[in-house]
């Protein structure tokens, strides 16, 4: 499975996204500059955490009008994988790749700690290596990763099923005291109705080896190498 990692002005997890997808886990990968438009060559993309042209405006909003942009929505609609981790996934939520948005920590304070994400589901193709009710310890790096809607999007999501990922403690429970960042619900991931398309805050690519702290990250791209694997077997 090869992977993309796109690359924008004021990206900063971009080589350790490639690090944990090539060098880990063994699978193809190459960097994708934000000016390019031929994606083809890719099965998955990733955009990855960072400070996308300085976050001026919003988080992800300029970024959204890079030309890369326009591939990655029509790799999306055409069922194509695509994970936006921190900065990525404010991208996807500004592009209207995912619902709601990312706005400021809700104590108005950055953010950079291990947290534990309880999952969700497991028949998705990012959750499908995990088991239900599984922790995940992976680390956050935000200051806006408060994920908010209106209360419609809020119970549509819901009730989709589309939360993948929730902020809680070591025996599952979701608190107010396990939210980092004031988020919804506790949502630390979603995805699209399709279900191709993730989001999601912690940092999955900095829990990729047991030296750097954990490899609990891992869990999330070896179920797209599975996915993948399973579309053409």
């Amino acid at each position: 499975m090869k992977f993309g990692v796109v690359v924008f002005p004021g990206t900063w997890s971009e080589h350790d996204t490639f690090y944990a997808v090539h060098d880990v886990l063994d699978q193809p990968a190459r960097l994708v500059w934000h000016k390019e438009t031929d994606i083809s060559d890719c099965d998955a993309i990733v955009l990855p955490g960072g400070f996308s042209y300085g976050d001026y405006l919003r988080t992800g909003a300029i970024a959204r009008f890079s030309p890369i942009m326009d591939s990655v929505k029509r790799f999306a609609q055409d069922g194509g994988p695509v994970i936006g981790i921190c900065n990525g996934f404010q991208v996807l939520c500004e592009a209207g790749l995912l619902p709601g948005a990312l706005v400021k920590n809700e104590h108005l304070e950055f953010r950079c700690e291990w947290v534990n994400l309880r999952v969700e589901r497991t028949d998705t193709p990012f959750t499908n290596a995990a088991s239900e009710g599984q922790i995940l310890r992976v680390p956050i790096s935000h200051g806006e990763g408060n994920w908010q809607a209106d209360e419609e999007t809020v119970r549509r999501v819901e009730e989709a099923g589309q939360v993948l990922l929730r902020y809680a403690d070591n025996s599952g429970t979701v608190s107010a005291a396990t939210n980092p960042n004031g988020s919804i619900n506790g949502i630390a991931g979603l995805v699209n109705e399709a279900g191709n398309v993730l989001g999601l805050m912690p940092h999955p690519e900095k829990a990729s080896e047991e030296l750097i702290g954990g490899e609990d990250g891992n869990v999330l791209f070896k179920s797209m190498i599975r996915s993948a694997a399973a579309s053409v077997a």
